[in-house]
């Protein structure tokens, strides 16, 4: 009879530990379903925005209420300097489609013209550029900072042109592409960000 007597005490205590051990993992269970829950919900979206946020990358700038646009940098004759603009808006990529009814365009004229032999051999051209975009002056001061590797892409692509396309107000056009291509390529290259929305033809010959 001694020796039954152990054996009855382990089993009076085995359902109790298993009683306890099933409401710990139901805690356990509760807990990582609530911190999914919180994740999946959005709890930490905001901190995760944050931390991925890149101070130095150029945000776009909105439009005023007053609706104008912003002063062209570079004007002639003495003019005052346009005052900063100030990007409010915070995209992940260069390639988000900007709404022009939201967003405020700023103008950046390249210094000089270009001139290029024609692909063909037979004649040239020659075009001033001004360069347009919807973000803050960040991407007006890459333009400048990386001039040099610029005014190349644009000299390559004027000289792959072909005078009789270039003539027709679809070779322009194409011409317009080819060059935001250009330059915005350069602008991801040396900073990981691009931002210019359009090229501007100041002026256009084509001999």
């Amino acid at each position: 009879m001694a020796k039954e007597k152990p054996e009855t005490e382990g089993k009076k205590g085995s359902p109790m530990k298993k009683i306890i051990m099933i409401a710990l993992g139901g805690v356990v269970l509760l807990g990582g379903g609530a911190g999914a829950g919180l994740y999946f919900g959005g709890a930490f979206d905001e901190h995760k925005a944050e931390k991925q946020e890149d101070p130095n990358r150029p945000k776009l700038v909105e439009k005023s209420k007053e609706g104008g646009e912003a002063a062209a940098e570079g004007g002639e004759g003495g003019e005052a300097k346009a005052p900063p603009r100030v990007g409010t808006v915070y995209v992940e990529s260069d390639k988000f489609k900007v709404d022009p009814k939201k967003f405020e365009a700023a103008y950046l004229p390249l210094p000089e013209s270009f001139t290029s032999n024609l692909s063909n051999g037979d004649g040239f051209v020659q075009v001033g550029l001004s360069v347009s975009t919807y973000y803050d002056d960040k991407v007006f001061a890459n333009v400048q900072r990386h001039m040099v590797p610029i005014r190349s892409a644009i000299l390559m692509v004027l000289s792959m042109q072909d005078g009789m396309i270039l003539s027709t107000p679809e070779g322009k056009n194409q011409l317009q592409r080819q060059l935001t291509d250009a330059i915005n390529k350069v602008l991801r290259d040396k900073e990981g960000f691009g931002g210019i929305d359009n090229v501007y033809f100041a002026n256009l010959v084509i001999q």
